[in-house]
Parts: structure tokens; C-alpha cells; sequence
């Protein structure tokens, strides 16, 4: 999908130079999935405490069922 934005040149000269990418659109397209990545993250790290645990729930003994 083509889309035009009005984007800083710096920006992009900078994400370029850093991703290591070989052009601006593959530099773009890195930094959004690392944004979207983030953000996903921190919406778990936002659930951390939220849910309760079962003390009872023993790992091992699930893995062998017999």
C-alpha cells in the first residue's frame, strides 16, 4: 500500500545509519515492527500482578500423565 507522509529526513538519515538498513523504506518498516513489539510488551508488563496465581499448581507433576 502506498502511502506519503511528511517524514523529518533527519529521522530517517538516523534510523538508516543506525538499523543498518539498506534504504529507508526496509529502516521505516524495522522501527515500526520494533515499536509495535514494544508496546505489545509493555501491555503484558501491565498485567504482571493482575492475575492470580494457584500455589497449589505443581509443573512437574503435570507433565506425567499416567
Amino acid at each position: 500500500m502506498a502511502t506519503n507522509l511528511a517524514l523529518d529526513p533527519d529521522l530517517i538519515d538516523r534510523a538508516v545509519a543506525v538499523s543498518g538498513e539498506p534504504s529507508k523504506k526496509a529502516a521505516v518498516t524495522l522501527a515500526l515492527k520494533e515499536f509495535i513489539a514494544r508496546r505489545e510488551q509493555l501491555r503484558i508488563v501491565g498485567l504482571l500482578g493482575q492475575l492470580e496465581w494457584d500455589d497449589s499448581f505443581n509443573p512437574k507433576a503435570e507433565r506425567s500423565r499416567k
